[in-house]
Parts: structure tokens; C-alpha cells; sequence
């Protein structure tokens, strides 16, 4: 159980944790990560803000070499991730790209988000980690992670802390210079990669412009811009993602975001591709999940996987909206 590295004292807890050998069991544990006791919101402190030390220095299109496997939503089903990284390879044997929307939903938003932010503390250079527009203070008072850390912190203070990282967390990622990385989808405010680099990403999810618009969108099969049922975002056709990826010498656009049934579907004649990560979507929607492995090659595999074991479900008493964002 030897740890090679520890950046801080604070941080053995974590460190010791991370490095022992059998990762299947250890991310099925229910204390993986010591949850317990008063000293937990300190302990989510300290590896918040060695986490923002990092976060800090990426790009808002971070680039990412390959060989690398993409990941979409995970909404608090830390079992079914445990159940992907047995499939895709643990960390840092295998390289990440996680496109956001880590909380919410599921049952279990505060294991999730700490084993991924602690992933990228202990490896970073083998994980990115996207904001997704459910990293927001608005929309996870709605959904359930705000209440998951009431119930089971008795207070807010794990939720503000890890909202508040959720400000530095990079918006885009480019593989290879050739797949553009995202949660959402496109902006009619953006034409090219630069602009992204340019915005302050460092603030909450704004409720319209580009900021919000990269984190909302999603592809159509109607051609051009169209309003988006969201309430937030736009819809863009063939035409839109054709010329983006003209302009900015991309092969592929992979997003996230939006539930499909098969775990992946391809949109704009294989110019976009939605991936889903979390198989059956709110232990009900009866979805298959997938990855997508990006090799040295730039040759792309999709993985597909269901539902890991259950291992029971905590008592809730509020449940949260319908409405699958």
C-alpha cells in the first residue's frame, strides 16, 4: 500500500487510498474515502484547493494527447463508474477525458466527483475533467447534489466547496488537435477554438451567451440555429458543425449531454458523436453506457457496458425533477 507521491500531509489519507492495488474493491467500498466523521469537510477543502492549484493552469480547450478514452455523463452512479474503469483500464494506466455532469441525479454525487477530483490531483496528466452544465451552483440545488451533501453532511459546506471548484474546471478539451471535446454543443457567438481560450471561465454558468452555450447545446437534424427546449443553448444542424470543423481543422466533434439508448449515436453524417456514460440513466431508463478509446493511431473504438451490480439505495425522501437535462 506504498504511496510514491504525497504533496501534502493532508493528503495521505487521500494518497494511501488511492494506491491500493485492488481498485474494484476499493471504489465499491461505501468509506473509500474516509466520508466519515467531522473531519471530512476539511479533508474535501484541502483537496479542493490542491485541485484548483491545477485546474488553475489549463486552457479553456485543453489539449490532450492521445492514446485517451472519452467519457460522458456519469450523474452520481459511482458504482457504474467503478464498473468503467474496470472496463476502460484504471488510472493512470489508462488515460481520461471526462466531458462533465458528474453530479446530480444519482445517488452517490459526492463519491462520484471526489474519486474523479482526486484522480486529478494524484494523476494530472492523465485526466481532464470538463465542467458540464450541471457543475453549477443553480442547477445542483434543483437536482440533487445540494441535498445529498445536507443529508449527509448535515450542512452545505462540502456542496460550496466543491460548486466552487467546479468554476476552474476547463470547458473544452482537443485530442490531437482533431476531436473537440465538450459537454454541450456549439455557439452562434463562436466561430473559432481562440475564442474560447479567450473567455474567464473562472465564474457560476451564465444563463445565456457562449460560456453557457458551450455547456447547453446540442446537435439537430434540422439545419442551421433553433431554440432549444432546454430553456438554454441552441440546437445546430449539419451545417453548423460542417463549417466549425472547417474552420478549425477538426475531424470530430465529441460531446456528451444527452441520454441515448446505445450509449453513443452519431449525428451530421459521423461529424458529431454523443457519448453516454451512465447506463440506465436514473436506475430506470434501461440505457446501455459507453466509452470511446482514442488510440496512438487516432483509430477510435466504441466500448459499450451496462448497469454494474446494485448495492442497495439510500433513503430519499425528496425526489428530484423528471425533466433529463
Amino acid at each position: 500500500m506504498a504511496v510514491s507521491l504525497v504533496p501534502a500531509a493532508g493528503f495521505r489519507w487521500l494518497l494511501v487510498t488511492l494506491a491500493i492495488a485492488s481498485e474494484a474493491e476499493l471504489l465499491c467500498s461505501r468509506n473509500w474515502l474516509l466520508f466519515e466523521g467531522p473531519s471530512c469537510s476539511r479533508k474535501v477543502r484541502a483537496l479542493c484547493e490542491k485541485a484548483k492549484e491545477i485546474l488553475m493552469e489549463e486552457s479553456n480547450v485543453q489539449p490532450v494527447r492521445s492514446p485517451v478514452t472519452i467519457c460522458g455523463d456519469i450523474h452520481g452512479q459511482f458504482h457504474d463508474l467503478a464498473e468503467l474503469f474496470r472496463i476502460g483500464g484504471k488510472c493512470p494506466d489508462t488515460n481520461y477525458l471526462f466531458m462533465g455532469d458528474y453530479v446530480d441525479r444519482g445517488y452517490y454525487s459526492v463519491e462520484t466527483v471526489t474519486l474523479l477530483v482526486s484522480l486529478k490531483v494524484r494523476y494530472p496528466q492523465r485526466i481532464t475533467i470538463l465542467r458540464g452544465n450541471h457543475e453549477s451552483r443553480q442547477i445542483t440545488q434543483v437536482y440533487g447534489f445540494y441535498d445529498e451533501c445536507l443529508r449527509k453532511y448535515g450542512n452545505a459546506t462540502v456542496w460550496k466547496t466543491f460548486t466552487d471548484l467546479f468554476d476552474y474546471f476547463p470547458l473544452t478539451a482537443l485530442v490531437e488537435s482533431e476531436i473537440f471535446c465538450l459537454h454541450g454543443g456549439l455557439s452562434p457567438s463562436i466561430e473559432t477554438l481562440d475564442n474560447i481560450r479567450n473567455f474567464d471561465r473562472t465564474q457560476e454558468v451564465p444563463h445565456e451567451g457562449p460560456m453557457c452555450d458551450l455547456l447547453w447545446s446540442d446537435p439537430d437534424d434540422r439545419c442551421g440555429w433553433g431554440i432549444s427546449p432546454r430553456g438554454a443553448g441552441y440546437t445546430f444542424g449539419q451545417d453548423i458543425s460542417e463549417q466549425f470543423n472547417h474552420t478549425n481543422n477538426l475531424r470530430l466533434i465529441a460531446r456528451a449531454h444527452q441520454l441515448v439508448m446505445e450509449g453513443f449515436n452519431w449525428a451530421h453524417e459521423q461529424k458529431v458523436v454523443t457519448i453516454f456514460s451512465a447506463p440506465n440513466y436514473c436506475y430506470r431508463c434501461g440505457n446501455m453506457a459507453s466509452i470511446l478509446e482514442v488510440d496512438d493511431c487516432r483509430e477510435h473504438t466504441f466500448i459499450q457496458f451496462e448497469p454494474a451490480p446494485r448495492r442497495g439505495e439510500p433513503d430519499v425522501t425528496r425526489r428530484t425533477p423528471d425533466y433529463f437535462l
